[in-house]
C-alpha cells in the first residue's frame, strides 16, 4: 500500500518520536531500528516504502572476489533493483564488523533516485558517505570487505533490521534522531494521527515556552483541549 502524496508531504513534519508514541498506542513496541544513526546529518529526512537486502553469514568457499563479476549477484541485483522513492534496508544480522556496502554503492542508490538507506550492520567509506546529500544509517563504520562476514541472499524479502521486524513496502521514516518502521497496512491512519499529534505537541511546546506548567497540559485537561481546538482552528495546515 502505497502513501498518498498528502501522507508524504505530512511525514516530512513528524519526529521519529512521536510517530512511534502513535504506534505504541496501537500496541506495537518494536518499531525503532536499534543502534543506527545517521551519517551524514546534512542529508535531506528519509521517507520512503521498504525494499530489503538480506545477508547471511559469508562462508569461504562462496564469498571471494570474484563473486561480484557474477551480474546477478543478489547485493549488486538489489541496488540496481531498488525503486526510486524506496528505502534500502539491509539486515545485516546487526555485524559490523565488514560492511554492508561502500560509497560506490550507496552513490548508484542517489542517482537511481532512491530515498536512502539504512543497514544494522556497518558502511565503509563513510567519510566520503558523509559528504553525499543522501540519508544513510548504520551502527558504525566498518572498513574491511563485506565478503568478510556477509553473504548476500535475497532481496525484497521479510527481514530483520535492528531487532525489528521489516517487510517489503512498510514505510520507513529516519530523521537525526533514528529510523522508524510503519507497517504498511496501518500506515495511512498512523501518518493522520501523528500529524495531529505534531499539532498538538507544538502547540504544547509554545505553552512550556509561555511559563506554563505542564499538569493539566500534557496529557490535556478538557480546558486545555478546548483551548487547543481554538488554537488549531487557526493554525496553518
Amino acid at each position: 500500500m502505497a502513501l498518498t502524496e498528502q501522507c508524504m508531504i505530512k511525514l516530512q513534519s513528524i519526529s521519529t518520536a512521536t510517530i512511534n508514541a502513535v504506534l505504541f498506542k496501537r500496541g506495537l513496541r518494536n518499531t525503532y531500528i536499534r543502534g543506527v544513526h545517521l551519517i551524514n546529518p546534512s542529508a535531506k529526512r528519509m521517507i520512503g516504502p521498504a525494499f530489503t537486502l538480506r545477508y547471511i553469514p559469508a562462508r569461504e568457499d562462496l564469498d571471494h572476489l570474484e563473486a561480484f563479476e557474477h551480474l546477478g549477484h543478489p547485493q549488486r541485483a538489489a541496488v540496481e533493483g531498488c525503486p526510486a522513492g524506496a528505502v534500502f534496508v539491509i539486515d545485516a544480522r546487526e555485524d559490523a564488523t565488514a560492511p554492508s556496502a561502500g560509497c560506490i554503492l550507496l552513490t548508484r542508490l542517489m542517482k537511481r533516485g532512491c530515498a536512502g538507506v539504512v543497514t544494522d550492520g556497518g558502511f565503509r567509506d563513510t567519510p566520503a558517505i558523509a559528504t553525499l546529500n543522501f540519508p544513510a544509517y548504520h551502527s558504525r563504520p566498518a572498513a574491511p570487505t563485506s565478503l568478510v562476514r556477509h553473504h548476500a541472499v535475497d532481496m525484497n524479502v521479510p527481514i530483520g533490521c535492528g531487532g525489528v521486524p521489516v517487510f517489503p513496502s512498510d514505510i520507513i521514516v529516519g530523521d537525526a534522531e533514528g529510523v522508524v518502521v510503519i507497517p504498511r497496512a496501518i500506515s495511512p491512519g498512523v501518518v493522520a494521527e501523528a500529524y495531529e499529534q505534531a499539532q498538538f505537541e507544538a502547540f504544547v511546546q509554545k505553552k512550556v515556552e509561555d511559563g506554563q506548567s505542564v499538569l493539566g497540559l500534557y496529557p490535556p485537561s478538557a480546558a486545555t483541549r478546548e483551548a487547543y481546538e481554538r488554537w488549531r482552528a487557526g493554525a496553518p495546515n
